[in-house]
């Protein structure tokens, strides 16, 4: 028990650091010891964890289906690009009913989408799906059981806080999350457990009530959910090599956009607001008061680190799907762009650095302590209370800090001139990335 508690902090200490997710901190931290080990299987479920929510659900679906490509497994990476692989986005939120300022960042293809990218990735696939979009709580509550009892994982949108794993507070009740795999259910006197993947590497259970409240709680995807009917199946060579060329021309398409929001230009219009004081949206002026400003670069290192709650950046991983993509379509050149992208990867662990520097101790607590409720989300049930407590002091310690961060006026201007900079360097790179990988694709 000791030797787990001590592996367990060791791993979340390294996620805290490094901006890793947990799966590739553990790995990290064994690899000493010989490595991970097969993955745990509950309920006959593998889990096998994930880095994007939306392809990691589908990428476990489809190995517990026996769904395979032509020379092995479907692999999260080769999905990711399937899907459309890397998208780029970025919106200042300002709510004047309770003086709140949410900075939203978008790494994934039509990433404002909650259905978009799963829609895209099946059909392409050619696989059989069956979509769900119960409006009534009790027939959706009958469908997943159904769909559970009959054996079939399923893919759901929940809201995080009515889901409680992840402690997040009442003030984000409403605020959406990502997809996640129910794969069975437990009776008991209460009602039921969903057991519940969300890239965990152990098993995690919400009561079904709670799911079920959950799933019902955003309209725009109110009790949506996915089950994908084919089974031991084999998507064809040809058909693979069609999804992998659709998948990289969207990339292509979508980042080499116009819009200032949910394009490349969006990095290039943040990079500018950073540091503009005249501009309305400017953080100089937004945050003149300081109110909200931790928060805000709290958002930038959870959402650009893995180590968050939705995945980060990303493009480590179109790194790998890259890799892939080169053996499924014979064309070397698509590797030979790997390298960049994990070089742009390391560009957007400095500038999560940047947003949230360690030296500062509230701050280095407050990485420290997203670490571990993301890491003991892996853990599943047996840190339940880990998590618990350490939600309890990070949101403590972000409302302890909501009206001025834990930074002088120097510093600030030091850190958001910085983040400019790198956000600006980002822009470059990645433009010139998908210049470069836009001229492989059309040859």
């Amino acid at each position: 028990m000791t030797s787990a508690k001590q592996l367990k902090t060791r791993v979340r200490a390294r996620m805290a650091r490094t901006g890793e997710r947990y799966a590739v901190a553990r790995a990290h931290v064994l690899r000493p010891a010989g490595g991970a080990g097969d993955p745990i299987v509950d309920a006959g479920w593998a889990l096998r964890g994930g880095a994007d929510p939306d392809t990691a659900a589908l990428t476990n679906v489809l190995a517990h289906r026996g769904v395979t490509g032509p020379h092995g497994p479907l692999t999260e990476p080769l999905l990711f690009v399937v899907g459309g692989g890397l998208g780029a986005g970025y919106i200042l939120w300002e709510f004047a009913h309770d003086d709140s300022r949410i900075v939203t960042l978008g790494f994934a293809h039509s990433w404002q989408y909650f259905d978009r990218r799963l829609t895209t990735t099946v059909d392409r696939l050619g696989l059989d799906v069956t979509w769900s979009r119960t409006g009534g709580a009790a027939g959706a509550a009958r469908a997943l059981r159904s769909a559970l009892a009959g054996g079939d994982p399923a893919i759901v949108w929940p809201d995080r806080y009515h889901m409680g794993y992840w402690h997040v507070p009442a003030l984000l009740d409403g605020a959406g999350g990502h997809p996640v795999v129910a794969y069975a259910l437990s009776e008991d006197r209460s009602g039921g457990r969903v057991h519940v993947d969300d890239r965990t590497l152990a098993p995690l259970t919400v009561p079904a009530a709670d799911v079920d409240r959950a799933r019902a709680r955003v309209g725009s995807y109110k009790n949506t959910m996915l089950v994908v009917r084919s089974a031991d199946t084999v998507v064809s060579a040809d058909q693979l090599r069609t999804a992998v060329r659709a998948g990289l021309q969207a990339t292509v398409d979508h980042l080499g956009g116009t819009s200032t929001s949910f394009a490349l230009p969006a990095w290039r219009k943040w990079s500018r607001l950073l540091v503009d004081s005249r501009a309305e949206k400017g953080w100089p002026t937004v945050f003149a008061d300081g109110r909200g400003l931790l928060r805000a670069l709290a958002d930038v290192w959870e959402a650009v680190e893995p180590a968050g709650m939705d995945g980060g950046h990303l493009r480590d991983l179109f790194a790998d799907g890259l890799e892939q993509a080169a053996v499924v379509l014979d064309e070397p050149a698509l590797a030979a762009e790997a390298p960049l992208w994990r070089e742009i990867a390391d560009r957007w662990h400095t500038l999560a650095e940047s947003a949230l520097p360690d030296d500062v101790p509230a701050i280095a607590r407050l990485r420290e302590l997203t670490a571990t409720v993301t890491g003991a989300v892996a853990e599943g049930d047996a840190t339940a209370d880990d998590r618990a407590a350490a939600a309890e002091e990070l949101w403590q310690l972000r409302a302890a800090h909501d009206d001025a961060p834990p930074l002088d006026d120097e510093r600030l201007t030091a850190v958001l001139a910085t983040m400019s900079a790198h956000v600006a360097a980002i822009h470059d790179a990645e433009a010139a990335a998908v210049a470069r990988l836009g001229a492989i694709v059309a040859g």
